[in-house]
């Protein structure tokens, strides 16, 4: 004989300690149980979940199942739709910057692919179906404009400069605002403040992620940034072999010291699938990244094989091909997944102590 059905107010007490990935704090608290349908032996919620969470939406809903079945009756059965919650960013920073997160994509190094990994994690975190900014802080090699297949200039609105926008994402680098071939030549003070205009007075609008190109090495523009924002964490892109880890290390070590968040590691041009025969080459060596990440109890996000493919796509400026093609989008929206849930996990150790604005 089926049990008395179960009471709504029972519902909302077994999520008041499920958190939001986004907020870190109970989803009730925040409003995003949306609704509650209830049958004689089965209960279905609605969880709402803002654009932020988009790439890491069926995880969620897969965890808040099982916290349901975990608190309700064994025999309800239990079903979660996840539906759409609005919430804007809040402005952060001293330059009020309307962005939930900002991370920073690094390297030790140039010529590890750091670039064409980071503007495919903004292309696979929009295709998540968040809002993303791609701003290019490599200022004197600045290659995001041809990855991504655009030379527009930007223009000034009402003194704020208009990112520029390709495939859905707001872009902004110094590859605009220079002519091809020309070199930039500035001393530090200079760079600082190209960067902090780049944040400052470009007109980003609301964005649920801001992924910053870092320069290669360990100059002054993790500073920088660190005095200007609290950025959510940065990701460091190296290759396999030693002579590369050694200067990943010391990437790490930088942001660590100007307080900035490591949320993982990604090892680039890992191997080598050979379309001829399928034999795997480990060119520069394999597993490299992986085995420094847990010595440095840092966690490692995924790998990126040498594809011909990927290169291809980012001398034509079609880098936003790695995403649509099944074979290399799987890489990309697998890292981005892992570095969301970094985010995550830091969240749920620090909630913010003030609800955003609803």
């Amino acid at each position: 004989m089926a049990g008395e059905p179960v009471q709504e107010d029972a519902v909302y007490q077994a999520l008041s300690d499920f958190n939001d990935p986004e907020t870190g704090r109970s989803v009730v608290r925040m409003e995003q149980v949306q609704g509650v349908e209830i049958g004689t032996n089965n209960v279905t919620v609605q969880l709402g979940l803002t654009s932020w969470a988009g790439p890491i939406r069926e995880v969620v809903r897969q965890d808040c199942l099982t916290h349901l079945r975990e608190r309700l009756p064994a025999d309800v059965a239990v079903e979660v739709e996840i539906v759409s919650h609005e919430r804007p960013a809040e402005r952060i920073g001293q330059i009020g910057l309307a962005a939930k997160s900002v991370i920073a994509v690094g390297s030790g190094k140039g010529g590890v692919g750091k670039s064409t990994v980071a503007v495919s994690l903004a292309y696979a975190l929009r295709n998540s179906g968040a809002k993303v900014g791609l701003m290019d802080a490599d200022v004197y090699g600045p290659s995001v404009p041809h990855l991504v297949g655009a030379n527009q200039r930007p223009h000034v609105v009402e003194k704020r400069l208009q990112p520029i926008e390709k495939d859905d994402l707001k872009i902004m680098s110094m590859g605009f605002l220079v002519a091809e071939g020309e070199a930039v030549v500035w001393r530090g003070p200079m760079l600082h403040g190209a960067i902090t205009q780049f944040l400052r007075d470009t007109e980003w609008g609301d964005l649920d992620y801001l992924i910053i190109d870092m320069p290669p090495g360990t100059g002054d523009i993790a500073l920088t940034l660190s005095q200007l924002l609290p950025l959510s964490g940065a990701v460091v892109v190296c290759t396999p072999q030693d002579v590369a880890l050694l200067d990943a290390v010391k990437a790490v070590a930088m942001f660590h010291k100007v307080n900035i968040p490591m949320l993982g590691v990604v090892e680039n041009m890992s191997y080598f699938l050979c379309p001829d025969n399928g034999k795997r080459y480990d060119i520069f060596g394999s597993g490299g990244a992986r085995d420094k990440a847990i010595e440095l109890g840092v966690p490692f996000l995924g790998e990126v094989p040498i594809n011909i493919a990927i290169r291809e796509r980012g001398d034509a400026g079609e880098t936003s091909a790695n995403l649509t093609d099944e074979e290399t989008s799987r890489y990309f929206q697998a890292i981005a997944g892992q570095m969301v849930h970094s985010i995550v996990r830091n969240k749920a150790k620090q909630p913010s102590n003030s609800l955003p604005v609803l």
